[in-house]
């Protein structure tokens, strides 16, 4: 049975999270895996260091809150992500530690992975994408159980970001632009991230949307308070649900319509039982979606002009030059190499720019913005 777990709630207190976690464990029957002794790792989104109040990142309060059921099990804790960014030690222990990581752990008793091994695995399920590397604690097979902890975003190259989208964060640090070269499309890029999906196979997956980022996300983006904790064995049906909430439709979403290709789960959230709270209490109809989403009309035009509309209409990363710092994090989130640093300005040769905006979403000053032909300004 396909089931989603809805918890309504109006700030991250930390006793009532717990008691929203123990709720939906208790319900999906996590509890009855959790071995005395056996190691549970939490998949949180780090994407970046970034303070919690940015909502950005997960929310320390909820990846504790989790630890706390699963201690109350017998189980340890690890957290274990990889950002956008270089990933070794050093890098990992200033991530955790600006993120809130850090004393959350020393408070709670939960560990974090700082050993940054990963290798290059084969994905058995792989549709479009047959091997990629992955860190350490997400290697199959595997003894542990696997928590997604997500965080409810818009995306500039996705249009959305949920429990699937999240799990790219278990391939290590500067090999993430290597996919976004191999899979400079969305399409594919969406295939490639099922295929990740159905390797990790998250024994749980929790959306943290109770502070959810709108607009240009996952990082450049603003500030949306939507009150909901979206909890499920299916990573795919939490973002059916998730989607729902924020009023996108699913099948917009290319993970979730690739997802229901492969049978993986529905078109929408009509053939989910929802638990605890009902979706239309934490709805959220003027949630605002990503610039970067497709323009309809291109499908409309004839099919000659379909490639002139298509370059005329997709929007591109641009650099507020006055604001630009010159940190060289953009260029080196680059897949295509197409950022250089001049006079401690960044810029980018747009010839060869693939609009996977990895830019956008590593610039640490939020400086370069998502940008479409200026019509679609108006």
């Amino acid at each position: 049975m396909s089931r989603v777990y809805i918890s309504a709630q109006q700030d991250y207190d930390i006793d009532r999270l717990i008691k929203a976690v123990d709720e939906m464990f208790t319900s999906f029957g996590l509890y009855e895996k959790i071995e005395p002794g056996s190691t549970v790792v939490l998949k949180p989104n780090l994407v970046m260091r970034s303070a919690p109040e940015e909502a950005i990142i997960t929310h320390p309060n909820l990846v504790s809150a989790v630890a706390v059921c699963v201690q109350r099990q017998g189980g340890s804790v690890l957290v274990a992500e990889s950002g956008g960014g270089v990933y070794n030690p050093t890098v990992m222990k200033s991530v955790f530690r600006g993120c809130g990581y850090t004393a959350a752990a020393e408070q709670y008793g939960f560990s974090l992975y700082t050993d940054c091994r990963s290798q290059e695995v084969e994905l058995p399920h792989g549709v479009r994408c047959g091997r990629l590397s992955v860190i350490e604690p997400y290697i199959q097979p595997r003894k542990s159980l696997v928590i997604d902890l997500a965080k409810l975003k818009t995306h500039g190259m996705m249009g959305y970001s949920g429990a699937v989208k999240n799990l790219f964060g278990v391939v290590p640090g500067l090999m993430k632009p290597e996919l976004h070269c191999r899979y400079p499309e969305k399409e594919p890029f969406a295939e490639m991230l099922v295929d990740l999906c159905e390797y990790v196979r998250p024994d749980f997956s929790i959306i943290d949307g109770i502070e959810a980022m709108e607009g240009n996300g996952p990082t450049g983006g603003e500030k949306r308070f939507v009150g909901a904790l979206i909890g499920s064995d299916s990573p795919y049906d939490a973002d059916l649900a998730g989607a729902e909430i924020i009023n996108i439709r699913p099948m917009d979403i290319l993970m979730l319509k690739n997802a229901h290709e492969r049978g993986l789960c529905a078109a929408d959230t009509a053939p989910l039982s929802v638990l605890g709270d009902s979706i239309s209490s934490v709805l959220v109809p003027d949630f605002k979606r990503a610039r970067s989403s497709d323009v309809d009309f291109i499908t409309r035009v004839p099919r000659f002009l379909q490639p002139l509309a298509k370059k005329i209409t997709t929007p591109y990363p641009k650099i507020q030059k006055k604001n630009c710092v010159g940190c060289g994090k953009c260029a080196e989130s680059c897949p295509q190499h197409t950022i250089t640093v001049r006079e401690k300005k960044a810029q980018i040769d747009y010839s060869r720019c693939i609009r996977c905006f990895c830019c956008h979403e590593m610039c640490p000053k939020h400086v370069i913005d998502i940008r479409r032909f200026s019509v679609f300004n108006l």
